[in-house]
């Protein structure tokens, strides 16, 4: 089996996994929990006319809500990026695909990553490992991921948990910033720095800008482990027990949210990591987010027979819920709902 035959077995073992196992985070949370909406019992507005509307890389969201990086680059999972992308259209939100690692080493897998054909304006973003920058990769296969996807902007994604506890992984993150510099100065797309998970603070996030990337996705702790995921791919008891004892490791999300628009207010910010309704979304923007990313709550309803049918119906309760938690707060818009001030119990 060669290196792309491991990749692609890789990702589909992934994709398993994170349907029919367990791998939420253990003993981390969210923490949306500890933050309550205040009640507006008189709104003096219209929930019709609630406005969700924001602008993404130069592109008008109807809701602030990224469908997060999950997959591709195996060839059974071409038609759930397919479903996602339809349904981002649909509803006038935001993509991701997963890395593209795969489809760069071979061409062969570029289409199950290519999307726009059927998600025509929607803002995409390309995705490869940061860490690749340090196995030959540099800015012509950032260039070409984004390139093969017709891409809005490039995630470089930061894994060094998931990395450090994989049987395959690649561990070695020294001098990254230096190479991502070079990256955000040689792209003609903007640049976001992505965790997968455990979350990115105040003075990394900084140290990224400083590099050039232009918005930061915290990713925090308490959604789904990638730690937990790789638990399942090992064979040995020795490589379980050693991925298990990272359950409850990184930054929860709220956290993270908070110390990275504290320490660069004009930074695009995403939020994400655990993600799992409107409410969650309304917390994370009235914290500081921009918009919110989600991922698994859409991967199951994708990868179903129902397909983009499914995800639309799974999505756009998340955007009802999130038009009555503005409502309910008294928030016509987004810039009123980043004013707001939530009631931390």
């Amino acid at each position: 089996m060669n290196d792309n035959d491991t990749t692609s077995s890789r990702k589909l073992d992934h994709v398993r996994i994170v349907l029919d196992e367990d791998v939420a985070a253990k003993g981390v949370y969210t923490g949306f929990a500890s933050y309550r909406l205040p009640h507006e019992a008189a709104p003096e507005i219209d929930l019709a006319e609630v406005d969700m509307s924001a602008t993404f890389l130069g592109k008008r969201l109807r809701a602030p809500l990224l469908i997060s990086s999950m997959t591709g680059g195996a060839h059974d999972v071409e038609r759930i990026n397919l479903a996602l992308a339809e349904a981002a259209e649909a509803l006038g939100l935001a993509m991701g695909v997963g890395s593209q690692r795969s489809a760069i080493a071979d061409a062969r897998l570029a289409y199950t990553y290519q999307v726009r054909q059927v998600a025509p304006t929607i803002p995409l973003l390309a995705n490869l490992g940061a860490v690749q920058l340090n196995y030959g990769y540099g800015a012509d296969e950032c260039r070409r991921a984004v390139e093969m996807i017709e891409a809005d902007a490039l995630i470089l994604h930061f894994n060094p948990l998931q990395e450090a506890v994989q049987p395959e992984g690649n561990t070695n993150f020294k001098g990254l910033l230096r190479k991502i510099e070079q990256v955000c100065r040689a792209l003609d797309v903007p640049v976001i720095a992505k965790e997968v998970g455990n979350g990115i603070g105040a003075a990394t996030a900084r140290r990224l800008v400083d590099a050039g990337v232009w918005g930061i996705d915290v990713a925090g702790a308490g959604g789904t482990s990638w730690s937990e995921v790789e638990r399942f791919r090992h064979s040995s008891a020795a490589g379980v027990r050693v991925a298990s004892a990272f359950a409850g490791w990184g930054l929860p999300t709220t956290e993270a949210i908070c110390q990275v628009r504290a320490a660069l207010p004009t930074t695009t910010l995403i939020g994400s990591g655990g993600v799992r309704s409107g409410v969650d979304i309304a917390k994370a923007i009235a914290l500081g987010a921009d918009l919110c990313g989600t991922a698994k709550p859409a991967l199951g309803p994708a990868a179903d027979a129902g397909g983009t049918g499914t995800v639309i119906a799974g999505l756009q309760a998340f955007i009802d819920e999130l038009r009555i938690a503005m409502f309910c707060s008294g928030c016509a818009d987004l810039r009123a709902l980043r004013r707001l001030k939530l009631e931390q119990l």
